[in-house]
């Protein structure tokens, strides 16, 4: 057996470096002796000083120390522990050069991986505020004596340690400004050292926080978390096993809903169902989407991972009918409430896991002319083949990470006989490298 080469070890003085480029999340591209050397914190177009913080066969990383020429791009991170905190990677950016990135990271997956390039690029889709955006969030806790006691927030970059932040400017100020009064109510718990999360959920008017407790708390406890909800207007919820031990503190579940005003929608959930985080962006994307798909009276619409029917109810309150498609029995619930406590009747929901044969399904017996997909990160790629003969001519693809919407594209465009119309990026989440983007296919 041959002996392993032992690694060089890291240089311990900065290094100079000029970056070329942005990693797809959002690390510097420099090269060192012709060696690729990713560096956190770099912006293309700079001149940096860096230090070494890992090396890899293939690779190198780095974090700036210093930044020599800075890029026009670069701004002034309003997080005082950006750099430490895991929520954010790009605040040093400004917010309209990470939209182009992110179109540009877009453009580049199409290209490289579907071997496509769209007709059109749509203007990317941007929010009223890239601050205090998020409505759903999972939160690390750590009661950390060293530091003073409970740290609440998102983790550190790299680590499973919890950053030490006093306020999140990502998150909705109803518990991003909350941080400090959060750790505190834990510091005064029996179980402090037993809470490793707490999970947001947030309507257009009510907010949930769920805590998970690993060991059952006291009455003291459950007393003083009785106090903390009312006094900051928060629902308190506790989680003391999987998902299903779910329940709120007092057994008086909190509406949770959303609004989509223009389609005169009110849609309820419940607080672990999957929501989009940036209630903004979800309205505009929504209407975006419809307006691609170019909906008239007579279409018949097939909705794919429909959820609890975000796209299926706007959609039917034009098309013939709709049927929606989800893995998640529990999300095929809601929709179907949701519809009738809309007063919608042209549409019907069904369960079934889009990543296993079809072939029994009875939705697949139907016409559909028009399509719209919103897959999870794993893509589409399973049912592509199902949609030229179920007749779709116009293909609306909603999607959170561009690799697998450029490799479900060229499938649609190199063997499915489609044309790839237009292809866009949607800002979700501003300040984070994470893509959403949208593209319209049509057929040939």
């Amino acid at each position: 057996m041959g002996r392993r080469r032992k690694r060089k070890p890291l240089p311990a003085e900065p290094v100079e470096a000029e970056i070329e480029s942005l990693t797809h999340d959002g690390k510097g591209v420099a090269h060192i002796d012709g060696k690729a050397t990713f560096v956190y914190g770099s912006l293309p177009g700079e001149r940096v000083r860096f230090i070494y913080t890992g090396r890899r066969r293939r690779y190198d990383e780095g974090r700036v120390v210093e930044v020599l020429e800075p890029s026009a791009q670069r701004t002034e991170p309003r997080c005082s522990q950006f750099g430490i905190c895991g929520g954010c990677s790009l605040q040093h950016q400004k917010p309209e050069a990470q939209v182009a990135g992110k179109q540009q990271a877009m453009l580049d997956a199409l290209k490289h991986i579907g071997k496509v390039i769209p007709d059109e690029i749509l203007s990317p889709l941007v929010g009223e505020s890239v601050w205090g955006y998020r409505r759903k969030a999972r939160l690390g806790v750590r009661y950390v004596p060293k530091k003073g006691g409970t740290l609440v927030g998102f983790r550190e970059r790299g680590s499973s340690f919890v950053a030490a932040i006093d306020r999140c400017h990502i998150l909705h100020p109803r518990v991003g400004d909350l941080l400090p009064e959060l750790s505190a109510l834990i510091d005064q718990l029996s179980i402090r050292d037993q809470i490793p999360q707490i999970e947001m959920a947030m309507g257009d008017d009510d907010c949930i926080l769920i805590f998970r407790m690993l060991s059952p708390p006291s009455e003291e406890d459950l007393r003083k978390l009785a106090i903390f909800g009312p006094q900051h207007k928060l629902a308190i919820y506790l989680q003391q096993g999987g998902p299903e031990t779910i329940r709120p503190l007092d057994f008086e579940a909190t509406p949770l809903n959303y609004s989509l005003p223009v389609f005169d929608l009110q849609l309820s959930f419940l607080p672990s169902d999957f929501t989009q985080v940036n209630s903004d962006i979800n309205r505009r994307m929504i209407s975006r989407a419809i307006s691609l798909l170019e909906l008239e009276a007579d279409d018949r619409v097939l909705d794919l991972f429909c959820g609890l029917g975000n796209f299926t109810l706007p959609l039917a309150r034009t098309a013939d009918h709709v049927t929606g498609v989800e893995g998640d029995g529990g999300l095929v619930a809601r929709a179907r409430e949701n519809a009738i406590d809309n007063a919608i009747e042209n549409v019907a929901f069904y369960t079934a896991n889009l990543y296993e044969s079809l072939e029994n399904e009875p939705w697949l017996m139907h016409r559909f002319n028009k399509v719209l997909l919103d897959p999870p990160r794993s893509g589409a790629q399973e049912v592509l083949e199902h949609l030229p003969k179920l007749g779709a001519a116009r293909i609306v693809y909603v999607s959170c990470y561009p690799g697998t919407l450029a490799r479900d594209a060229g499938i649609l465009v190199h063997e499915e006989g489609y044309r790839l119309l237009s292809a866009g990026v949607m800002d979700m989440f501003p300040h984070t490298a994470h893509v959403e983007s949208i593209a319209l296919f049509e057929r040939r």
